[in-house]
């Protein structure tokens, strides 16, 4: 597998409040001070409160006394991308940027807007993401690493850092410095920043990317309605067959059958769970599973065309590629709202080989409830 720091796109992602001094810590103990290989972005984002960005700007990015820069030409580090645009404000609702995040409203709109940065970032399959939590209110490192754990990748890491005691928080450190540099801590004794120790933690995180389903990883991302998908990890696998709606609910959530299929499905039930039969892999049209398909077919069809088309298509028997169409649909309708790990429940699986294969749901009678 190929390792973080040989993509050549790496993009180091952290939140900060007042103290935007955690991303220069965190740069050093990525590219300069680190126990194995070296981890220099080629660019930086950071997510931060109105009031951050401005402190990020001033003390980050300054032309003149910026401390990132200084960074830089200290360690011989160029070429990463980190300027005024990379600095991501937080907003609500109604576009307005975030100054604090105190109130309910406000954690939720960072929430989402914390989600869909990473969201975005995690798309490029040639990029590795280093995510640092060192910055910014608790509940900001909270989403993004809540955020890292929904979407992130095998390539993606998530950390914290940790600084020297009497350095921790202070104005004036930013990262330890080649030459010395005195500073003092809150008792007003003197520091040298070149004596500080800086030290990433990395943060094991369970990724859970494959549960989450395509609208969500391709579309905008809202926090919460990550964490309901994400959820039905914990769920006891449950079917409500819906007659007079002709749908199917899968822990309430909605499947996007067409009517053939979700018939096809209530055949597999009765079939699979009810008689506790599997179907038998076809070697030729089957007359006996056609007739019993159409019955449930027809009970609640009301489309005299579609019917028709359907019977009509089933007259010689049903056919084993009619089952594999049927198979396959039913997997992409559970995969595309549930994701392909939580649809393993629901979906139709195979056992045995070649001519002896048989098909059949994996729920218990105890799971499929009708109403």
């Amino acid at each position: 597998m190929t390792q973080p720091h040989q993509f050549k796109r790496r993009v180091l992602l952290a939140v900060s409040g007042m103290s935007p001094q955690t991303l220069t810590e965190t740069l050093y103990a990525l590219a300069i001070d680190h126990s194995g290989l070296a981890f220099v972005p080629t660019e930086i984002h950071l997510i931060t409160t109105k009031e951050g960005a401005c402190r990020a700007n001033l003390e980050l990015l300054h032309a003149k006394t910026g401390k990132f820069h200084q960074f830089c030409r200290e360690y011989g580090l160029s070429n990463i991308l980190f300027d005024e645009r990379n600095i991501h404000i937080i907003t609500d609702t109604q576009g307005g940027e975030v100054s604090d995040i105190v109130t309910p409203d406000q954690n939720e709109a960072a929430a989402d807007f914390i989600s869909n940065i990473v969201n975005n970032l995690t798309r490029d399959e040639s990029a590795s993401i280093h995510v640092s939590i060192a910055g910014g209110r608790k509940t900001m490192g909270y989403y993004l690493g809540y955020a890292l754990s929904l979407y992130g990748r095998q390539q993606d890491r998530l950390s914290h850092v940790l600084i020297t005691e009497r350095y921790e928080g202070l104005h004036d450190f930013f990262y330890p410095t080649k030459e010395s540099h005195v500073i003092y801590d809150r008792d007003n004794k003197p520091l040298d920043t070149k004596q500080a120790k800086v030290m990433l933690a990395e943060i094991p995180f369970v990724r859970l990317r494959s549960g989450i389903p395509e609208y969500l990883l391709i579309g905008k991302a809202g926090f919460s309605e990550s964490i309901r998908v994400a959820r039905h990890f914990e769920l006891e696998p449950r079917i409500d067959v819906k007659y007079t709606r002709r749908t199917l609910y899968a822990n309430d959530i909605k499947i996007p059958l067409t009517y053939i299929n979700y018939a096809f499905y209530l055949w597999m039930i009765k079939k699979t769970i009810e008689q506790g039969e599997p179907v038998r892999r076809l070697v030729e049209p089957n007359r006996v599973y056609a007739q019993s398909f159409i019955e449930i077919f027809q009970k609640y069809h009301i489309n005299p065309n579609d019917n028709d088309r359907t019977v009509r298509g089933l007259e010689l028997g049903m056919e084993a590629q009619w089952i594999s169409e049927r198979i396959n649909a039913v997997k992409n309708a559970f995969d595309s709202v549930l994701g392909k790990s939580v649809a393993q429940s629901y979906v139709v699986h195979s056992s045995g080989e070649n001519n002896y294969k048989v098909y059949s749901l994996m729920l218990t009678k105890e799971q499929v409830h009708y109403t």
